[in-house]
């Protein structure tokens, strides 16, 4: 049996503009997700991050089946993820679970906790007879470090961290093989992403999990993540382990995301160079020709605009889609 749980080969999701007064006519497609191709392994953290609007959300919800696919392929223990129906897709709701972003909003707030967390166990009955399932609920809730006794109460009276452990809890119900976290701790204060990140981590050592890990703040990735791969504009532009990313970033807009990472101590922070990028992020509507971060590039030449780059490795052993890819180091 491969390494990979997962794997992804020129996945594609376009969504249509339309317009008109019923809406039926299509103008162009918002290229939100372009040809991506990644690989999950068991019990590995696979951190993808990028600005806001470069696909990464809807990258998760196409692995989650909750939007179908324009094109490309995607696999779970060798089985095609996009062509699973009727038994075979709940099946695969068991093994591919997710967390959302906001704790505030992704929690009903007319159920209680045992109802939010016992749900899973309605919609697959096989999992847990119903007379264990309140016993079950109480168990989650001390596997994410919340009290038991509080399993009748309601999401109002839980603080944004509590509430991220019990989407967490959900999650974790039917015993997925992997979890995929749409920014998960973006919504809560520092400290409390902390906490969640390192009961993350506690996670998928006990229950042997694999994570798709997505977000925008690179030191949030770097605390959890095996490998990083940072998106732009829908594309993958880098790949590398957490070593190859933070240390050897090789393609510009890594190293521009890197230099905006903050630095506590001041006499790293005084010597090392600042990368501003220059002007918005393109529209996903009409990118450009050629690579997509040429607009904002300093390194941009002409074949920058006639010529794609693929994502291969040139230098610093692991891939990079940049024409002029170099190895440079933007924390001292």
């Amino acid at each position: 049996m491969t390494d990979n749980i997962i794997e992804v080969r020129d996945l594609v999701k376009h969504f249509p503009v339309r317009v008109g007064v019923l809406f039926k006519r299509t103008v162009g497609h918002v290229r939100a997700v372009d040809g991506v191709s990644f690989d999950l392994k068991r019990g590995e953290t696979l951190g993808v991050v990028g600005e806001s609007g470069c696909g990464k959300s809807t990258l998760a919800q196409v692995l989650m089946r909750l939007e179908p696919p324009t094109s490309g392929t995607a696999t779970f223990e060798g089985r095609d993820i996009l062509k699973m129906k009727g038994g075979e897709l709940r099946k695969l709701r068991r093994d591919i679970q997710i967390v959302l972003q906001d704790p505030y909003t992704s929690l009903n707030p007319r159920m209680t906790v045992g109802d939010i967390i016992g749900e899973p166990f309605e919609i697959h009955p096989e999992v847990a007879p119903k007379a264990s399932r309140a016993k079950k609920v109480r168990e989650l809730l001390d596997v994410v470090g919340l009290n038991p006794e509080h399993i009748n109460r309601y999401p109002h009276q839980f603080s944004g961290g509590q509430r991220q452990r019990i989407g967490i809890a959900r999650a974790l119900a039917l015993r997925p093989k992997v979890i995929v976290c749409d920014e998960p701790v973006s919504a809560l204060d520092v400290s409390i992403q902390a906490q969640v990140m390192n009961l993350l981590g506690d996670l998928q050592t006990e229950f042997g999990l694999s994570y798709v890990f997505i977000a925008h703040d690179l030191s949030v990735v770097r605390h959890l993540s095996d490998r990083v791969a940072v998106m732009y504009l829908g594309k993958m532009v880098e790949v590398g382990t957490e070593e190859e990313i933070y240390e050897h970033p090789t393609h510009p807009y890594t190293q521009a995301l890197l230099s905006a990472v903050p630095v506590p101590d001041p006499e790293l922070r005084d010597h090392r160079q600042v990368i501003r990028l220059e002007g918005d992020v393109p529209s996903p509507v009409d990118p450009p020709s050629g690579c997509r971060f040429r607009t904002r590039c300093w390194k941009a030449q002409d074949i920058c605009a006639t010529e794609e780059p693929k994502l291969v490795t040139r230098v610093a052993n692991h891939p990079s889609a940049c024409h002029f890819a170099e190895e440079k180091s933007v924390v001292p």
